[in-house]
């Protein structure tokens, strides 16, 4: 295995953890710090398949990186709380998961144009847009324009928000492309 496929691989392992740890947070609301080590996360080796021994270090180290990312804060008396950052973190996570485009739904013969121009000095930024609207199934019509038959106004707000690009991001719904036969064999349309 070469150095970056194991970069990758311990990357997203560490990022999976995150998110666990962002989600049971989450769920639950307020935590102690106290209750964040054994107890709240006892399923947690079953799903991500660590040790548990590994699990309070890399625990207590997602839950620093989360604070320090703004998704969590420390509340009263030493206790965890997820902000608004986090809370859109996590429903990106989920809409990641329930992806519009990639679910089957009745399509209104309309589409969903979502363009931007985020400038060179932000480029992580626009490549992580790149990258979470190739997650949500969007079919790349440019570099900076992609397209979906499906409704997704509440998504591209929600990353509007999370990435804080909204002035740089337009969010179009048109009854026609040109020469959209192509755009609809991809998304499995009918004519």
């Amino acid at each position: 295995m070469g150095v970056l496929e194991e970069r990758g691989r311990k990357r997203r392992r560490r990022d999976n953890i995150q998110n666990a740890v962002l989600a049971a947070i989450g769920t639950a609301g307020i935590l102690a710090v106290a209750a964040v080590a054994p107890n709240v996360f006892q399923a947690l080796p079953h799903i991500m398949g660590k040790r548990q021994y590994k699990l309070k270090f890399q625990t207590k180290t997602a839950t620093g990186r989360l604070i320090a990312k703004g998704y969590v804060k420390r509340g009263e008396k030493g206790f965890l709380e997820i902000t608004s950052a986090g809370v859109r973190h996590l429903e990106i996570k989920r809409a990641q998961a329930l992806a519009p485009a990639k679910t089957k739904r009745r399509w209104d013969k309309r589409y969903r144009l979502v363009m931007f121009d985020i400038p060179e000095y932000r480029r992580k930024t626009r490549s992580r847009l790149r990258a979470l609207m190739n997650d949500f199934g969007f079919l790349r019509l440019q570099d900076s324009v992609w397209v979906s038959p499906y409704d997704c106004e509440d998504l591209i707000s929600l990353v509007k928000a999370e990435l804080k690009v909204g002035k740089d991001i337009l969010y179009a719904v048109v009854d026609q492309i040109e020469n959209d036969s192509w755009i609809k064999k991809h998304f499995g349309l009918g004519k």
